[in-house]
């Protein structure tokens, strides 16, 4: 299987690659457009639901977090092709099984493009900004993961468990496809999750040697014959050549990664635009 290639689209600071100090509604949709140009496979789009302090360094306003399914649903009107991938939803700021059914209709109005990434969350005034429990954020995480699938897979869906239950629900439209679900962390215990709960694993700014380290858990903990998407955090420099980029990719995959997610630096957002076609045309065929 070829390998695969997603790209942020600028939908808050953490998906910016180029010195704006705001996502702008006006850049996203030429990025997704073009990565659906030149051949990327997807396009991520992070998730904060409150804006906190932390974020703010010396701003002064808060910095804007686009929320990404409702982004994807604009981007998916313009696109034919390309996937959407939520990079991350934080679970235990959703509530079930209403996400499960925002996560279906997307998938189906873009006729099966959406790759739902979630994670467990790590901000404490984030939770508490809105009443979720931080505490048992995995215990959390881990339930919704199945919680969503019961949703999508019954034409009448119950769960019970310790965190969430329902019974007699109906998610429809149902979900042009079974969206995989790809789970977001570097944690020890997120590896596990993403072995043995879901179809993916997304790490976040570690080096090959620790990716290779996770992946060997990851396959350790996997207990179904089904393979699990490995997608390594691809960082280039603005000034990066193809050749070290062909070189660095390699050393992912020498890791175990079978995707990637690519963080393309840039000095300005027609540079960003420049160096997406250019990694297209002069890296993505050589790895």
């Amino acid at each position: 299987m070829p390998l695969r290639f997603g790209v942020h689209i600028p939908t808050c600071i953490e998906g910016m690659m180029y010195p704006v100090p705001f996502a702008r509604p006006q850049d996203i949709l030429p990025v997704a457009l073009l990565a659906e140009r030149v051949g990327f496979d997807s396009v991520w789009g992070n998730d904060h639901m409150t804006t906190q302090r932390y974020v703010q360094r010396e701003w002064p306003e808060p910095p804007n977090f686009y929320e990404p399914l409702i982004t994807f649903t604009w981007v998916a009107a313009r696109t034919t092709r390309i996937r959407l991938a939520t990079g991350i939803i934080v679970l235990p700021m959703r509530t079930m099984p209403v996400l499960a059914k925002q996560v279906a209709t997307l998938d189906q109005l873009s006729g099966g493009r959406v790759i739902l990434g979630v994670g467990s969350g790590h901000l404490k005034p984030e939770f508490a900004a809105l009443g979720a429990d931080y505490d048992r954020r995995g215990r959390v995480t881990d339930e919704y993961i199945h919680a969503i699938g019961a949703a999508w897979e019954a034409d009448v869906a119950h769960f019970d468990g310790q965190t969430v239950a329902f019974r007699d629900v109906m998610v429809a439209p149902r979900p042009t496809q079974r969206p995989p679900i790809w789970v977001g962390g570097n944690s020890r215990a997120a590896v596990r999750r993403a072995a043995r709960h879901a179809d993916g694993w997304i790490p976040w700014q570690l080096a090959p040697d620790d990716f290779a380290a996770a992946v060997a858990v990851a396959r350790r903990e996997r207990s179904s014959d089904t393979p699990i998407e490995l997608v390594a955090p691809l960082a280039v420099a603005a000034d990066a050549a193809p050749a070290s980029v062909v070189e660095e990719a390699g050393r992912w995959r020498h890791a175990g990664a079978s995707a990637f997610q690519v963080g393309l630096g840039a000095r300005s957002f027609a540079e960003l635009l420049e160096r997406i076609a250019w990694f297209a045309r002069d890296v993505v065929p050589q790895v």
